[in-house]
């Protein structure tokens, strides 16, 4: 029997138990929206504990903030309603539009009078009332771009030609995200796509001199700009700049040092009285664990772990169903959404240098709640398509095979030869 038969035949047998399992439903299933429902409603108790103060004295409105965040959530779930309607195939068909789009943004929200500044920098455009964040739109943009990109192009990935078309893309993304500047959404972004990338089935050489070469690019940025280098520096030693550079960071981790295994009690933060900036946007999670305490951290870090297995489940039984951007798409989200909470988390334990970044699902930030509820609409899209009977429609598209997809040719992807 020839290799190809084989691999058909296994292809074969996967798609087979794969549609069985769908039949019969997959008891797992409930896994992904109750963990976003747990992580949302997690998010509207601590938007209104920490900023209760802040609000009240800067707007003479207590819930402020709180009424600002269910605005968006609303508008976030009338969104995902939405999305979730969008077949995979239109998506992909979509992609080199959403690029454009979001490139267009990113461009526009650098033009002075139409970009906001705020901290020195220009990452908001003025709608009104309210304010978009391109960077969040970007990241929706570019998963779906990479996911319908790689999956139509993946067999050509082993060349120079073809590989370097999602990172030139990565770069121009980059660069308009470094005016700004947003570093912290380039390294999320930059690592989503690179795995995206790797997962694809580009060759080990070229995707390990792209992984060094972007960190070194990293590194460099952050060491000739000198706010990034004395965010390091600080990072290194927070008490030795306490009252300057490293006060935020402190405070942070104050607030996880007084919140001990137990926490002090919903609502009886201290860092959140004007002591910790940011406590109900980046540094959500220090109040969190103040008020929680370890317990309360550790049922966080949970129900993301738990997330990021139920979207891991889907790329699973995408691949068995050879649905190649469905696949890539969930594990693009996987990997951002995971990412990003570590990030988050990381940065508010003192575990990674200060980032502005949110915490998925749970920070206050209307464009970074919207564009969440958008990804988990995308994932329930792919779940929902996946449960579908054999003789239906297949999920995303299914015009090549992707190499690391089949575990018969992980040999032949060692020696870099194509299978």
């Amino acid at each position: 029997m020839s290799r190809a038969d084989m691999q058909q035949m296994e292809l074969k047998r996967k798609a087979t138990g794969s549609a069985a399992n769908d039949a019969a439903g997959d008891p797992y299933d409930w896994v992904l929206p109750l963990c976003v429902a747990a992580l949302v409603s997690i998010g509207v108790i601590m938007v209104a504990s920490a900023s209760i103060a802040f609000a009240a004295d800067v707007y003479d409105d207590s819930w402020y903030f709180l009424k600002r965040h269910l605005v968006f959530l609303a508008a976030g779930a009338v969104g995902a309603l939405v999305v979730s309607r969008i077949s995979l195939d239109t998506w992909s068909n979509l992609s080199w539009t959403l690029l454009f789009f979001a490139l267009a943004l990113l461009v526009v929200v650098l033009i002075p009078g139409v970009g906001r500044s705020v901290n020195g920098s220009m990452r908001w455009i003025a709608l009104g009332p309210i304010t978009v964040q391109p960077a969040e739109v970007a990241k929706f943009c570019c998963l779906i771009f990479f996911a319908s990109f790689l999956t139509r192009r993946n067999e050509k990935l082993r060349h120079w030609s073809s590989f370097m078309v999602p990172i030139t893309v990565l770069g121009f993304v980059a660069m308009l995200l470094l005016l700004e500047p947003d570093f912290g959404s380039v390294v999320v972004i930059s690592g989503t796509a690179l795995a995206m990338v790797f997962l694809a089935g580009a060759r080990l050489p070229h995707t390990f001199l792209l992984v060094g070469l972007a960190a070194c690019g990293l590194a460099l940025m952050a060491l000739v700009s000198p706010y990034r280098l004395q965010r390091l520096t600080t990072f290194l030693d927070p008490w030795g700049e306490q009252f300057s550079g490293g006060y935020q960071l402190t405070q942070s981790l104050i607030a996880f040092g007084r919140g001990e295994w137990f926490g002090v009690g919903l609502g009886n933060s201290v860092q959140k009285l004007f002591y910790l900036p940011e406590a109900h946007t980046d540094f959500v999670f220090a109040i969190l664990a103040e008020e929680w305490g370890m317990l309360g951290g550790l049922l966080v870090i949970g129900l993301y772990a738990a997330l990021t297995w139920s979207l891991l489940r889907l790329v699973r039984k995408a691949l068995a169903r050879q649905a190649f951007f469905a696949a890539l798409l969930t594990f693009g989200i996987a990997v951002l959404i995971a990412g990003q909470a570590f990030v988050n988390m990381g940065v508010a334990s003192g575990l990674l240098p200060t980032k502005g970044l949110t915490l998925p699902f749970v920070s206050s930030g209307g464009s970074s709640l919207v564009i969440c509820c958008a990804l988990f609409a995308v994932a329930w899209r792919v779940q929902k398509e996946l449960s579908e009977e054999p003789g239906a429609k297949k999920t995303g598209s299914r015009i090549s095979q992707l190499p690391i997809f089949n575990p018969l040719q992980l040999g032949d992807r060692k020696t870099g030869e194509a299978a």
